[in-house]
């Protein structure tokens, strides 16, 4: 295949179906290797019993069957406390991990949004806020333009005030 012209759906299809039939039958023998695996393990470390004999031999036999019951329930309650501390401490490790980490913040995006938008994010769904900022604007404008021309004026005094101390300074 080209690497310029794509796959037809029906190769494609084809190819996915082979892979399943392939990874189907790997798990098929995985499964029997697994199994002769146990009967291995079991024919070595368990032969079959002996049963042959009188009443007495049979009930020793069941003794030390009980026997071994008892001491592999104890290491399999000993092995399942043990995981269990494990698994609260990797919990515990990764709760640390996380709050040494820190939050990892966004990168924030820039929205133009209106003011009322806005209020309403910032105050919630609930309330319904409606402001003209842009009213509320040109009015700062005008006082700011009018205390302006107070400064301006007050300025100007200051020095003809000081010019004229200039002069009466220098006439003396």
């Amino acid at each position: 295949m080209s690497e310029g012209k794509k796959m037809t759906s029906s190769r494609r299809h084809h190819l996915k179906s082979l892979m399943l039939q392939i990874a189907a039958s790997w798990l098929e023998q995985e499964a029997k290797e697994i199994e002769e695996a146990k009967e291995a393990h079991m024919a070595e470390n368990c032969p079959a019993p002996d049963l042959s004999g009188d009443q007495a031999a049979l009930v020793e036999i069941c003794k030390k069957l009980h026997q071994a019951i008892d001491k592999i329930d104890e290491d399999r309650y000993d092995s399942e406390a043990k995981v269990a501390k494990t698994d609260k401490e990797i919990g515990e490790l990764k709760l640390r991990v996380q709050e040494l980490g820190g939050v990892k913040k966004p990168a924030l995006k820039k929205v133009r949004m209106s003011a009322d938008a806005m209020l309403q994010a910032l105050l919630g769904g609930k309330h319904k806020v409606t402001m003209d900022l842009r009213a509320n604007l040109k009015q700062v404008k005008k006082e700011v333009k009018e205390e302006a021309t107070e400064a301006v004026g007050d300025w100007r005094k200051n020095v003809e005030d000081k010019a004229d101390r200039k002069k009466m300074f220098e006439t003396s």
